[in-house]
């Protein structure tokens, strides 16, 4: 159970979550999801994982800067997401549209999970 809490074993829990998803639909309509979404997938728990990681590390070292650090982070994230979607782009891919809607449909998902473990790492710092 306390794996689960923590910042590696939520992000595998909802990363599952988003590949059992991404199976699910790919089943019910494939022509709904792009041929590189399994890409997009590791990309973005690769990112959530670097960027959770430097994000305690940073913390334990300096806990007055924490809105700096978690906007920082928040800031790399995207400025990587980006980047990453002007790459996928910029080279010959097929069906753009598709593959930007399935990009940000998986960037709220994994911003979503972002907010609500801000949420719950806040929780206890103000009682």
């Amino acid at each position: 159970m306390k794996f689960i809490k923590s910042h590696i074993g939520s992000l595998l829990l909802l990363t599952v979550f988003v590949v059992l998803l991404t199976l699910m639909v790919q089943f019910l309509k494939p022509d709904w999801v792009h041929s590189r979404i399994w890409q997009i997938i590791i990309f973005y728990f690769g990112v959530m994982l670097v960027s959770g990681q430097l994000i305690q590390f940073l913390l334990k070292q300096s806990k007055e800067n924490s809105v700096a650090i978690l906007m920082g982070a928040t800031i790399i994230r995207f400025l990587a997401s980006l980047i990453f979607i002007a790459i996928c782009l910029f080279t010959q891919i097929d069906n753009k549209i598709l593959f930007f809607a399935d990009f940000f449909i998986i960037y709220l998902l994994y911003l979503l999970f972002d907010i609500y473990s801000l949420i719950a790492n806040l929780r206890p710092h103000s009682k």
